[in-house]
């Protein structure tokens, strides 16, 4: 079979709608289109859908990989957002060098997607 597809989004879950909008615009995300229950976000290339909807489990378990050309830069730049306190439940850790290969800083979104923002070319 020959989908030929010529795109692939993923969906995220918001526990609160506009908070999470808010949070991915913060990242530098492009909000491409809404409605009162989707949006739309554009990242270097690739997109994703934030919607309203919510399941604990299924958020705590969602995860989206971004690579990243330095993943120590995005930390120190996602801790000066969360020191705001717009986004209370959001949280970063430090860049971790991962037994695969990349240096990753992880993300947690307002309700709990996890992002994982890779560098690749770490050593």
């Amino acid at each position: 079979m020959n989908l030929q597809a010529t795109e692939l989004c993923s969906f995220v879950p918001s526990q609160d709608f506009e908070l999470s909008k808010a949070f991915y615009a913060a990242l530098g995300c492009e909000l491409t289109w809404a409605d009162d229950n989707l949006a739309l976000f554009a990242l270097a290339g690739s997109k994703f859908y934030v919607q309203r909807y919510y399941v604990k489990d299924w958020a705590e378990n969602c995860m989206l990989h971004i690579s990243v050309k330095d993943a120590a830069a995005c930390h120190v730049a996602i801790t000066e957002v969360l020191a705001t306190g717009r986004f209370p439940t959001a949280r970063v850790s430090a860049p971790k060098a991962e037994p695969y290969g990349a240096l990753v800083t992880y993300v947690w979104d307002p309700c709990g997607v996890l992002l994982h923002l890779a560098q690749w070319d770490a050593e």
